[in-house]
């Protein structure tokens, strides 16, 4: 297991990105940690556009970031597989082609948040992945999620 999610972490991968011009969103809990949820997750979860180019696009970033990727890994991402999990960087990074509970990249994105050139998924986006996988830890988090979005709310977001 990789160490924690952070923002350092987080900065890698927007300035990476954004040098291969990746269309992405953070997801999941590392997105909402970035809205300012108080938790830890142990990876990145990114939702990534499905294209040809983006998909090579973000190989090309990743391997920027210091992934040893596979031609196997490479493949999946260009194609634009649901879920490719990657444990073999500086850090663990999940991307997410076809979340669970959102429609499309393109919904997500004219709700998206930026916060400091972070694009981040909005958070009922995330707490509608998060139910819909309904997986144990999901639905352990959830009412916290829910906690949380009350109070994200009223500050205006």
């Amino acid at each position: 297991m990789g160490a924690k999610f952070d923002y350092a972490q987080a900065e890698e991968i927007r300035d990476a990105f954004a040098r291969h011009c990746v269309r992405y969103l953070f997801l999941g809990k590392s997105g909402a940690i970035l809205l300012g949820f108080p938790d830890t997750t142990q990876d990145a979860d990114l939702f990534v556009e499905k294209s040809a180019v983006n998909g090579r696009a973000i190989v090309a970033a990743l391997r920027e970031l210091g992934f040893a990727l596979t031609h196997a890994d490479a493949a999946d991402i260009e194609r634009g597989k649901d879920f490719v999990q990657l444990k073999n960087g500086p850090f663990d990074v999940d991307l997410v082609f076809a979340p669970d509970g959102i429609e499309t990249f393109a919904d997500a994105w004219r709700r998206h948040v930026d916060v400091e050139g972070f694009p981040v998924c909005h958070l009922d986006d995330i707490i509608a992945s998060k139910a819909a996988a309904n997986r144990v830890r999901d639905r352990e988090t959830l009412p916290r999620l829910r906690a949380f979005r009350e109070y994200w709310l009223q500050r205006g977001r």
